[in-house]
């Protein structure tokens, strides 16, 4: 996969995102919330685990892999992560929506990336454009720990193997 740009040891790219914090008001299913941005300078001095999926409530992300992220929820916390961030190139209302409806609340929270900009700056975007989908998000994971990369997982088929849950905490 040669147009991956991103590799341990790289300093992650500046970028922002778009997302709908979780509120005790969001549980009222008529509510959609006021996006808010997050930039990544929020992380310094932090863990992240950052997983992509190429969109919410597709049939791999929605049932494979975002749930093992809040089933073992704890044993990221464990291991000394400080964020857990799903990102995908749909927008902020409909990734709050698909986390109010996995019930993520405030544990994980789910970023917007349009277009799949910040992704495509890692090498990491893709065009799903036969399938009108446009641009996506590959489906891949990083663990980043003071804005800088410590793992990259990127998936080469329609499985989740590398950007799985099982796979980031055995890299912890």
């Amino acid at each position: 996969m040669s147009d991956i740009k991103i590799q341990v040891g790289d300093t992650i790219p500046q970028g922002t995102f778009k997302y709908i914090p979780y509120s005790p008001e969001l549980e009222d299913h008529s509510a959609c919330g006021i996006p808010i941005t997050l930039n990544t300078d929020e992380w310094k001095g932090k863990k992240v685990v950052l997983v992509s999926v190429p969109g919410a409530f597709t049939p791999t992300c929605h049932a494979n892999h975002l749930p093992p992220f809040l089933q073992k929820y704890d044993e990221f916390k464990a291991k000394g992560v400080d964020v857990i961030a799903v990102i995908a190139a749909n927008d902020a209302f409909v990734l709050s929506g698909w986390a109010r409806f996995l019930g993520l609340k405030d544990k994980i929270i789910a970023l917007s990336d349009p277009n799949a900009k910040w992704s495509a700056q890692l090498g990491l975007s893709q065009d799903l454009s036969a399938v009108d989908f446009g641009t996506r998000t590959k489906r891949y994971a990083l663990v980043i720990d003071d804005l800088k990369v410590t793992y990259v997982g990127v998936e080469t088929e329609r499985v989740v193997s590398v950007s799985g849950a099982d796979a980031i905490l055995a890299a912890l």
